[in-house]
């Protein structure tokens, strides 16, 4: 009987040490997967950036790296702040501007960092429900023709 209780304790531990090295195994790999995948897409995040931004820097009459310097800057003051707002911001403030001064890149950013949307922030600069639809619907479509059109190349210059 004693030999029973013994061999019945025994096992329970085993399984408890075994579970429990499972479970040791299965953190630890958790935890290395997020750092790779962390420190994996902070190498990637540049290089998709700058491609991201060159048919749309040409839509807009800038450099690819003058908006990723506007975007990371965008992105310190609102970190909740997406590469499609910060685009859409700033196509709505090319197309609308001319119409109503008070529709800028900035107080768009301005209207997304107090937690409105892009349409209610646009009402609230003056614009009707209906006609904020729209031009986000218009901004929408210029930003995928922007990103499927392939930038003119840059012949290289032959008097060098």
């Amino acid at each position: 009987m004693k030999i029973t209780h013994i061999t019945s304790a025994l096992v329970a531990l085993s399984i408890g040490a075994a579970a429990s090295a499972v479970a040791q195994r299965a953190a630890k790999t958790t935890t290395q997967h997020a750092q790779m995948s962390h420190s994996s897409h902070a190498s990637t995040t540049p290089t998709a950036t700058k491609t991201t931004f060159k048919g749309l820097a040409a839509k807009l009459g800038t450099t690819p790296e003058a908006l990723e310097t506007a975007y990371t800057t965008a992105k310190q003051a609102n970190p909740k702040l997406t590469r499609g707002q910060f685009v859409a911001a700033n196509v709505l403030a090319k197309n609308l501007g001319d119409k109503n001064s008070a529709i800028t890149t900035q107080a768009i950013l301005d209207g997304l960092q107090s937690g409105k949307s892009i349409g209610q922030t646009l009402q609230g600069l003056g614009m009707g429900a209906a006609d904020a639809d729209k031009a986000v619907d218009a901004a929408n479509k210029e930003i995928r023709a922007a990103n499927r059109a392939k930038p003119a190349s840059v012949k290289p210059d032959s008097t060098k």
